[in-house]
Formats: C-alpha cells, sequence, structure tokens
C-alpha cells in the first residue's frame, strides 16, 4: 500500500474527509494509466493536509444531470503540477484534479456516454450511414482543449463529428445542430458561472438540451461508462471531421433578421437610438455588432470587454445580471449619451440590459421585466398587423414562460387574447414544447423534420397558426429569452435584437423603455419580483443544501414573512398539466401562494451550489380600470418594501432550518 493510501485511509478514520473521498481519490490515484501530474496533485494535497480541498474534489463523481455537467475546473487550491508550465492565457497548465471536478475524466465519461446512446438509437440509411455530432465551446479556460478532445472521442467511436473553428454561442451551436441535421452535439461552457467553472450542456437531434425519455437514457450510458478516450476492445472505422466556422454565422445571421417584425419603423428610429454593447468576455462579440450594423443601429463596443479571455478580467463574475458588470458598459453609454446597454454572459444565451427613464437616468432592467417589455412590443406588433387575430388568437399563438417568472405576462396574454404557457423552470422545456408545436404540424401535414426545416420563417408560422401554436415569445427570469424555433434555446444574440427594436418602438411613440414599462404597469398592474438565494458550495455545502430543502417538507410553513399561505404545490409530487394538457415533470420545487395573490418559489439550483428563492408580489388597478401616477408609485414602493421585508425573514428562517 502506497504512503498516501495510508494517508487518506488514517484521515478518513479521523473524519477528515468523507468514507466517499476516500473511495473515490483511491479510485484515481491507484488507477493503472492515471498520468503521474495526476498523481503528484493528490499527493500534494495530502501532504498539506488539505482535506477540504480533497473533500470537494472528491466526495462524489460529477453527475451527468438533465442538461450535461458543469463544475470546478480550477480548484479552490491549484496544486503546483496543476499549475505546470506558465503560459499567457492567465490559466494553470492542468484542470483541477477530482472526480467532482470539470476535468478530462469527467468529460470523457460524459461524451462517450453521449455518443453511446446515439449509437443505440440511430437507424442507417444509404443516404446517412453514420450518425453525426456537433460541438462547440465558448472563451473559458480549457473550453478549446474540451471541445477537441470531445470531437476526438466520438470520431474515434465511428461519429461524424463538426468542430467549429473557434468559440461561438449556445444558440448558435443549436442552430447549426438542427441546420446540419445531427443527432446530438454539445457546447463547452458554464454559462454565466464564475471563471474557475467549466461545463459540458448536451443537445439533441431536435436542437434542444436533452429531456427524458432521451436524459434518462444518456445519463445511464454515462454511469455505466468509462473515462477512457477510446471504447474498449472497439474495431470502428473513425467517423468523418469537419470544421464549422463563416458559412454557419452567415445562414444564422439570416434566419435571426427574419425576427425582425417591423423595418421601417427601426430604420426611421436608427439615428435617434444610441446603444452600448459588452460580450463580458464571450462569444457575443462574434455576432452582435454585426447584427446592430445590418439593423443600422448607431452602437459602440466596451472594447476592454471584448478580449476572449477566460479569466473575466474586468468582472467578478460574467453575469448580465449582476450590476456589477454591466459597470464598465453603463460608464461608457453615459460618456456617450446613449440610451441602451446591452450585455450577454460568455456563452451568449442571457442578456442584461439597462435604459433611461424619465429623467434621463439609465436604469438596469431584471430578466422579468426585459421578457416583459419585448412580449408585449412583440404581440401587439403582430396583432397590429394581423398576423395574430380573432380567428387564431385563443388557441393557435401563446407566450410561454416558466412557473418562476412574472405573472405580467400571464397577464400581458390575457389583454391581448393569446395563450399563456407555463413550463418548469430551464429553457429545455420551453424548448419541447417548441418540438410538440412543431410534431403536431408534422402530422396534419404528412412531414418530415427536414422538410419542415427546409420552410422559411413565414410559412412555418402560418402551418403552426392553422394547425398548432405559434410561439410569439418566450421568457425566464433568469435573463433568457426566445421567439423562434429554428433554435431550441434561449438566445441573446436574438434578444439583442428583439430588445433594441421595442426600443426603437418606444422611441417611436417619443417613451423611454422605462417609460413604456410604466405605461404598461398603469394598464395590466404592477407586478414585483426579487430573487434571494443562499450559496453553499463544496461537499459540506451539498449536504446543507440538501438538508435546507427537506426541512420545508418536514416541517411546512403555515406563514411566511408574516403572509399567511393559502395553497402550497409541491412539484415534486403533485400531478401537474400545462395549458395544453401536457403532465409536467416531477422537480424538487416548492411554491406558496399568499392571500394577496404573491406567492415564494424554493427550489435549488441546477447549475450552481445555490438554493433560489423566487418572491413575486402585485397590486392591481380597480376593474375595469388603471393606475394614475400616483396610484403605481404607491404599488411600487409598497410591493418593493414587502418584497425586501419579505426576504430578510425567509433568509432568517433559512439559516435557522439549516442549523
Amino acid at each position: 500500500m502506497s504512503l498516501v493510501s495510508r494517508h487518506l485511509i488514517f484521515a478518513e478514520s479521523k473524519k477528515s474527509i468523507l468514507p466517499s473521498t476516500l473511495s473515490n481519490a483511491l479510485l484515481i490515484y491507484n488507477k493503472v494509466g492515471t498520468p503521474d501530474w495526476v498523481k503528484e496533485s493528490i499527493q500534494e494535497l495530502v501532504h498539506d493536509h488539505n482535506w477540504k480541498e480533497l473533500n470537494d474534489r472528491f466526495y462524489k463523481q460529477m453527475s451527468f444531470g438533465t442538461g450535461g455537467i458543469r463544475g470546478r475546473t480550477i480548484g479552490n487550491t491549484i496544486t503546483s503540477t496543476e499549475e505546470g508550465i506558465p503560459t499567457e492565457l492567465g490559466r494553470p497548465q492542468h484542470p483541477a484534479v477530482g472526480t467532482n471536478t470539470m476535468n478530462e475524466y469527467n468529460l470523457i465519461r460524459a461524451v462517450k456516454g453521449l455518443c453511446r446512446y446515439v449509437l443505440k438509437n440511430f437507424q442507417p440509411t444509404p443516404e446517412c450511414p453514420r450518425p453525426r455530432m456537433v460541438f462547440a465551446h465558448d472563451t473559458r479556460h480549457f473550453s478549446r482543449e474540451f471541445a477537441e478532445m470531445a470531437a476526438r472521442v466520438v470520431q474515434r467511436m465511428g461519429v461524424d463529428v463538426s468542430l467549429f473553428e473557434s468559440e461561438r454561442s449556445t444558440p448558435e451551436l443549436s442552430f447549426a445542430l438542427r441546420h446540419l441535421n445531427a443527432h446530438a452535439g454539445g457546447v463547452i461552457t458554464a454559462s454565466h458561472n464564475p471563471a474557475h467553472d467549466n461545463g459540458f450542456k448536451v443537445y439533441y437531434s431536435d436542437g434542444a438540451q436533452i429531456v427524458d425519455p432521451h436524459a434518462s437514457g444518456i445519463i445511464d450510458e454515462v454511469n455505466a461508462g468509462s473515462d477512457q478516450p477510446t471504447e474498449e476492445g472497439a474495431m470502428v472505422t473513425p467517423g468523418e471531421y469537419a470544421v464549422l466556422g463563416a458559412e454557419i454565422d452567415d445562414l444564422y445571421v439570416q434566419k435571426l433578421l427574419t425576427l425582425l417584425l417591423d423595418a421601417p419603423m427601426v430604420q426611421s428610429q436608427q439615428a435617434n437610438l444610441k446603444i452600448v454593447y459588452s460580450p463580458l468576455h464571450g462569444t457575443g462579440v462574434k455576432l452582435i455588432p454585426r447584427i446592430l450594423s445590418e439593423l443600422g443601429f448607431s452602437h459602440s463596443l466596451v472594447e476592454a470587454q471584448s478580449s476572449a479571455d477566460g479569466r473575466f478580467p474586468t468582472v467578478s463574475t460574467p453575469n448580465p445580471e449582476y450590476p456589477a458588470s454591466l459597470k464598465m458598459a453603463i460608464e461608457q453609454a453615459e460618456s456617450l449619451g446613449a440610451d441602451l446597454v446591452v450585455a450577454t454572459d460568455p456563452d451568449t444565451d442571457r442578456m442584461g440590459a439597462a435604459a433611461r427613464d424619465s429623467q434621463g437616468e439609465l436604469v438596469l432592467l431584471s430578466g422579468n421585466q426585459i421578457a416583459s417589455l419585448i412580449a408585449f412590443y412583440r404581440t401587439h406588433k403582430l396583432t397590429e398587423q394581423g398576423v395574430i387575430n380573432g380567428n387564431n388568437a385563443k388557441d393557435h399563438a401563446a407566450l410561454i414562460k416558466t412557473v418562476v417568472t412574472t405573472d405580467l405576462l400571464k397577464s400581458i396574454a390575457t389583454h391581448f387574447g393569446v395563450k399563456i404557457v407555463e413550463t418548469l423552470t430551464g429553457f429545455k422545456y420551453i424548448a419541447e414544447k417548441l418540438g410538440d408545436y412543431e410534431q403536431i404540424v408534422l402530422d396534419a401535414k404528412k412531414m418530415t423534420t427536414a422538410e419542415y426545416s427546409a420552410l422559411n420563417e413565414r410559412a412555418k408560422r402560418d402551418l403552426l397558426l392553422k394547425y398548432s401554436t405559434y410561439y410569439i415569445f418566450g421568457g425566464e427570469e433568469s435573463y433568457g429569452y426566445s421567439a423562434s424555433d429554428f433554435v431550441r434555446d434561449k438566445d441573446a444574440n436574438a434578444a439583442v435584437l428583439m430588445f433594441c427594436e421595442t426600443a426603437a418602438f418606444a422611441k417611436a411613440q417619443g417613451l423611454t423603455l422605462v417609460q413604456m414599462l410604466d405605461d404598461i404597469y398603469m394598464r395590466l398592474g404592477f407586478f414585483s419580483e426579487i430573487l434571494g438565494q443562499i450559496t453553499l458550495e463544496g461537499a459540506e455545502g451539498a449536504q446543507k443544501i440538501k438538508r435546507l430543502l427537506a426541512s420545508y417538507a418536514e416541517n411546512q410553513p403555515a406563514e411566511l414573512a408574516g403572509r399567511k399561505i393559502v395553497k402550497v404545490q409541491r412539484f415534486d409530487q403533485e400531478d401537474m398539466h400545462d395549458v395544453d394538457g401536457k403532465l409536467l415533470p416531477k422537480e424538487l420545487m416548492y411554491l406558496y401562494h399568499f392571500e394577496d395573490g404573491g406567492r415564494v418559489a424554493v427550489r435549488g439550483s441546477g447549475t450552481e451550489p445555490k438554493v433560489k428563492y423566487y418572491l413575486f408580489a402585485q397590486k392591481l388597478p380597480r376593474a375595469g380600470g388603471v393606475f394614475t401616477v400616483a396610484e403605481l408609485a404607491l404599488a411600487k414602493s409598497t410591493t418593493d418594501t414587502l418584497l425586501k421585508e419579505s426576504w430578510k425573514v425567509i433568509e432568517q428562517n433559512a439559516q435557522e432550518r439549516m442549523a
């Protein structure tokens, strides 16, 4: 027995590390073929008695969830062997060693499991003798290396593979997968997470993140597989390898431009609207400046945040939800007198924004507010154009939102007489609805998926409005938006286009976006939301998250923050259906409804070590009436105070529950 093994066993006997940490660390350390630098990293952590780091890295096998894998690729402690040879990339030479870190070991397990599932379900034809997979990556540490490794693994398993020549956005990966009629794919990204994280987000043939039954099947294959880069004993002909680049960019941009609803109106406001854009060191710089130029908008780029730099050196976290991430863009907008600020996260699926109010001050908008503005404009414009009308609005046109997204979208749908569809949290469920609506058309017209995808967007819209449900717009509170089915995920490239068109519409009415939002509130009611989060990292944090969530089932509250609970929904137990009658999957989430129409949702984050609390409040005008300016001001102040005070009490209660 090695000295390291004896030290680990002793540490576990003294409860310095968990039993699972011991078994997982020994699994890697004693495995035949483990590289020397990996063993040396474990040796260093053991030698330094860095038990917390060992626990965090090895307390579990990184689980392949329904979206893929995500976690630290750079440890809290970086060992000297991980640091390796200094580079100009601002990162260690090697990713963090561990069964619970994002590294080659876990990536290969995930990619091979996905590939095996694809091969098992593939039916070859003379035109398509092998399945095809598509990969992309963002600007994070190790993203390019991981993407190239994923491509090599599936190629060795006999699958044709396409890889983008350099960093590209997540929505472009979704578009490319559908355009190429590929069978699956993935993007190396941790989206908006801190710089130390990375991940592998998985997509299936519909261009959407995986849901059941595919998700469960892929998870089973991942758990049954190994971390070796080739299939043991497999003798297969390698697949073909293709590089994707400008040709996909051009096709994708052409599709994005079809989202424009009123080109003459936009053209009339081009000179009146000034925009500042920041990609936050991510992939958005590839296409968003081009899109703004195609639309003729006056715009400037935050140059200091335009480099593809996985350190994200100008922000603490590259998340456009956070005000600090937009600070540089707002300062530039102030110096230029710009009307709008837009910013996107590293893989360009989320967009944050700021707009001027009636006093000329730049105001940060929440994801709920951005979604409401775009939804109102697009539904209004399509109604004005007669595309949505009395014959199709109620049954054949819809806004889609997640359960934890603002109820203002419900009021907008009611106002225009269209359907409102609610899904579970996560844009993959919105994408799943788009697949359902497409399938209805395919069945009605006896079409194939390829034939449907080849149609232009107007032809698809006409078929959906006649036979199925046309997707006007979808949004989620976490800054994700979409209005097309040629991309089956949230799309910040599209969001920038739609948001700027909405701003042009407001400008044409003599309004700022903030004034336009107030006008919506005055007619439909004031809706306010805040997100409370408790972050609990590492092995100890994972146990606390589990205990905290379980406590709401074991000790169900009768009231929260002094507000009586009149209804409780358990999404992990109850059978719930959407407006189309579809049964929703089970999910561990609690939704508490109050007498005043407000609610609180509690759930664990699927991508970060957090418990999230979604707080909602609303004030409605008198029946048949509208708010006065004074009444709206009062509604804002009372609901905002209510939510802030409620979160203080809920957060304190959560700490008590963990204790």
